[in-house]
């Protein structure tokens, strides 16, 4: 079912995956001792309804739809994957280096893109 929705819709599900797994992460400081998956859905969840224009798209019956359910379930681990096995650019590695540097403080954990990101927007923003 999931694979004969629309190329657009696809991309925004995988989309909004995408910014709600990082708002998430953000959420929780990036802490994977505090990730749960079911509060993630959740989160996800409320995502989707507010602001996903695929999801008022899609009928009552796919929402509903046992397969669908199945493929998204797919879609949102293998989205979650990709992002936490995207690993940082040298551009991110060398500006937390020097926000590090420029804070006096020791070197942070981080070990993909999305979580440097977190990290370079929270030592710019304090």
């Amino acid at each position: 079912m999931f694979k004969n929705l629309p190329q657009g819709t696809k991309i925004s599900i995988t989309r909004s995956i995408h910014v709600a797994f990082e708002q998430y992460m953000s959420k929780i400081e990036w802490n994977e001792e505090k990730y749960d998956t079911e509060e993630f859905i959740r989160e996800w969840r409320r995502y989707i309804e507010n602001h996903a224009s695929w999801f008022e798209r899609l009928s009552n019956e796919d929402k509903a739809d046992s397969t669908f359910h199945e493929e998204l379930a797919g879609k949102i681990n293998s989205t979650i994957e990709k992002i936490v096995n995207e690993a940082p650019t040298n551009e991110q590695m060398e500006r937390l280096n020097a926000l590090l540097a420029e804070k006096g403080l020791d070197d942070v954990t981080y070990s993909c893109k999305a979580e440097a990101k977190y990290w370079i927007e929270k030592l710019t923003n304090e």
